[in-house]
């Protein structure tokens, strides 16, 4: 069996596209998302009474035969390859059309073995708090790691609010929460944690974007006894790549950790292939029983991805230090090209993010004739802020090289990113370029 793991919120064409890629036999669904589906495809709803009484101990809930029979014929052993399919995911799409990344058994046995191998001896299993998404590689992985550990898992339903999340952390003793970088930031600039006994809190897992400097010690100092540990994947490493791991690595201020084990790492000159030294900016390539079998029906993406030699290009800007920690800078396919420079949009969203008028931000490349292209800002401000435009490109202009200077501001009520936390900015080029996203200034 191969499962393939579908964001309930997508659109009825975003699914449809998956179904195309995946040909599934059966779905899973709810009655609010049913509709969504195709009628040719056989669909269990999880949400029906038939579903539901197969869960209940009553016997007056159901009679044997309200019940299909189907499930009385058992199914044969199958042999199964570590090589063989094992999931389906799909790739964040936050630069392009969405691909479905084929994780194979293997790939998901080496994601368990490597948590394994770095646990905690414990008296009592961890209580797991999900905030992030199933259907993402960091929930599913985490998934499956509870599962293998004999973990407990906590799932809020409905939408998320950090609330909710603190009482839930009371309500059931949570010690680890795995969660985004939005969440972070909430709990560290937020008071709704004081309300809440959250002492048995021990660990916050944090992937999906790097944490800037200030939230990791805004977040120290609002709970000083739980560490916060950062990591960085894709979903075609299998959704573990670097990871923290004890306090000595999270004390790496701007890391996302060590490489896990079994694994293989390096930097590389995008330009000639040249492995770089250590602390040199490069494109990350990476090497593994973790790495993706490959792109579903997609021979061309995966031959562009994988090398003949099994190193993934993960596209992403870094470095990694003498001691073997990365810091990522930023995807190489946004950095924007301004005069010939190469500016990292990450770099100037963490500076903006300092400012304590500003509670989100992003930057994207705005096509300019004589430049090529400049760093425009979309800025969300605090309630009742008169912050205005030339008061941030001041204050980035203080803080940068000419050429990395914010050149075009514009207000936005919230910043768009996908389940993980991730930018969303192929939607804001597009909301930029378009006549209703005009900016509200420019210099």
């Amino acid at each position: 069996m191969v499962v393939s793991p579908s964001n309930p919120a997508s659109s009825a064409s975003e699914v449809s596209r998956q179904i195309q890629l995946s040909s599934p036999v059966i779905a899973f669904a709810t009655s609010s998302t049913s509709h969504k589906l195709p009628s040719s495809l056989p669909t269990l709803l999880l949400d029906s009474p038939l579903f539901l009484s197969l869960f209940s101990t009553s016997s007056s809930s159901s009679s044997s035969s309200d019940v299909p029979r189907r499930h009385h014929h058992l199914l044969g052993p199958t042999s199964v390859r570590q090589s063989d399919p094992a999931a389906i995911l799909y790739s964040s799409g936050t630069t392009g059309n969405v691909k479905g990344v084929v994780l194979t058994h293997r790939n998901l046995m080496s994601v368990v073995a490597g948590m394994y191998a770095v646990r905690e001896e414990r008296a009592e299993p961890s209580v797991l708090l999900l905030t992030v998404p199933m259907f993402h590689a960091y929930g599913f992985v985490y998934c499956l790691k509870a599962a293998a550990m004999g973990e407990t898992v906590v799932v809020v339903e409905g939408r998320f609010e950090v609330e909710r999340m603190m009482k839930a952390v009371e309500e059931f003793a949570v010690t680890h929460v795995a969660t985004a970088p939005p969440v972070v930031v909430a709990m560290a600039k937020g008071e709704v944690a004081d309300r809440y006994a959250v002492r048995s809190l021990e660990r916050t897992i944090c992937g999906g974007a790097p944490l800037r400097t200030e939230t990791i010690e805004w977040f120290k100092a609002r709970f000083p006894n739980v560490l916060l540990q950062q990591g960085y994947a894709l979903t075609e490493t299998t959704g573990v790549a670097f990871r923290m791991v004890g306090p000595e690595e999270i004390s790496h201020l701007g890391s996302v950790g060590r490489l896990v084990p079994y694994s293989e790492a390096k930097i590389v000159d995008p330009g000639t292939g040249i492995t770089q030294s250590p602390c040199m900016l490069g494109e990350l390539w990476i090497r593994g029983p973790l790495i993706m079998k490959g792109y579903l029906g997609d021979e061309s993406a995966t031959a562009a991805t994988i090398n003949s030699d099994g190193w993934l290009k993960t596209g992403d800007l870094c470095y990694i230090d003498n001691d073997g920690f990365l810091f990522v800078v930023d995807r190489l396919k946004e950095l924007i090209k301004y005069n010939g420079y190469q500016v990292p949009p990450a770099e100037l969203e963490q500076l903006l993010l300092t400012h304590p008028e500003i509670t989100e931000a992003a930057v994207i490349p705005y096509p300019d004739e004589e430049a090529g292209q400049v760093p425009m800002a979309f800025v969300v401000r605090r309630p009742n802020s008169n912050l205005n435009e030339a008061q941030i490109m001041e204050f980035v202009a203080r803080q940068v090289a000419p050429y990395k200077k914010i050149r075009r501001v514009s207000f936005i009520n919230s910043i768009p990113k996908n389940p993980s936390g991730k930018l969303l900015r192929k939607d804001l080029v597009k909301l930029a370029t378009s006549s209703s996203g005009s900016p509200s200034s420019r210099l």
